[in-house]
């Protein structure tokens, strides 16, 4: 074979960051204020969650942590299960995901399509649940944990690509919105920014007490992840499903682009942001695209349906 007919072709884990920013000229509420977003969508599974999987199976596989062919474990609601799906085939390492059984269906069968093991817990023990479920395995079976919301490698891998795409794309930002979810985002990308000004305030979408939103946690909910520290974070903003089911169907129509429903939610935020803000930038994380949510009342041609208490029994996003 003549290697050099594929001097072009590169290697699938090498599309993972580096994603665009993007300006929101149709959602600005104010001509002083810009928002940005970042596109996450555009990673190969298309969430975030790439990122933070592909750089600490990376790390854990050069320090000896991570065995050859040794299988990974880790507890899921949706779009890290499906990275390290990803990463973890591509690597050559079996993966098993535990699974709250109130995730939304499209998520399930995106899992399965990578022929992985699945393992679930009650809908209302939650993510607190799955991951003791998958402590046991490790304990049990000696597989590798990696451990989203207690490694600290989570923040880091966003403290050293997400961040420092994000200054390099615009130097100037006043306001970063991301989601609660581990907090990985929010600590990584916020101390990053900091250092450039310090003065960048980092705000957090976190779900309505009762709301199940796949993918952001409410800490009404008891469970603060290791790796969060509430005292870095200058606001949060509390967001319902169906607050956040609006905002992804109006990005849609107003920019032509197709976000995941913590996008919306985090856009939701950015705008109560912004009413405190007479001239600025705020730069938005969007975790992941549409895709995985076509079935959702968000993108359905009937809109949103009039009880909002029935969204909030499935874990969207």
């Amino acid at each position: 074979m003549n290697d050099s007919l594929y001097t072009g072709v590169m290697d699938i884990l090498s599309l993972v960051g580096n994603t665009p920013l993007v300006e929101l000229r149709n959602c600005s509420p104010k001509p002083g204020v810009r928002i940005l977003a970042k596109l996450e969508g555009q990673n190969p599974t298309g969430s975030i969650k790439d990122r933070i999987v592909a750089y600490m199976l990376e790390r854990a596989r050069a320090d000896g942590r991570l065995k050859p062919g040794q299988e990974i474990v880790e507890a899921s609601t949706g779009n890290t299960g499906i990275a390290l799906a990803f990463v973890g085939r591509r690597l050559g390492h079996p993966v098993r995901v535990v699974v709250p059984q109130s995730v939304f269906p499209d998520v399930v069968r995106t899992l399965q399509a990578f022929d992985i093991g699945i393992e679930w817990v009650p809908a209302h023990l939650g993510i607190k649940s799955a991951l003791d479920v998958a402590r046991d395995i490790v304990q049990r079976d000696g597989s590798y944990l990696l451990d989203q919301f207690g490694s600290t490698e989570n923040p880091q891998s966003h403290y050293e690509t997400t961040g420092p795409e994000i200054v390099a794309a615009c130097p100037e930002v006043d306001i970063f919105v991301c989601g609660l979810g581990t907090g990985g985002t929010a600590m990584g990308v916020g101390r990053r920014l900091r250092e450039h000004n310090p003065n960048v305030r980092v705000v957090v979408a976190e779900p309505h007490p009762g709301n199940n939103l796949q993918g952001l946690r409410s800490l009404a909910d008891g469970y603060i992840p290791p790796i969060l520290d509430l005292t870095r974070l200058d606001g949060k903003v509390l967001v319902r499903s169906a607050n956040a089911f609006r905002a992804a169907r109006e990005l849609l129509h107003r920019e032509g682009i197709f976000a995941g429903l913590s996008s919306g939610a985090v856009m939701y935020a950015a705008l109560k942001a912004a009413q405190r803000l007479e001239r600025g930038t705020i730069v938005v994380m969007f975790a992941d695209g549409g895709w995985k949510y076509l079935t959702t009342p968000a993108f359905s041609p009937d809109g949103i349906i009039d009880d909002e208490d029935d969204l909030d029994d499935v874990l969207w996003w």
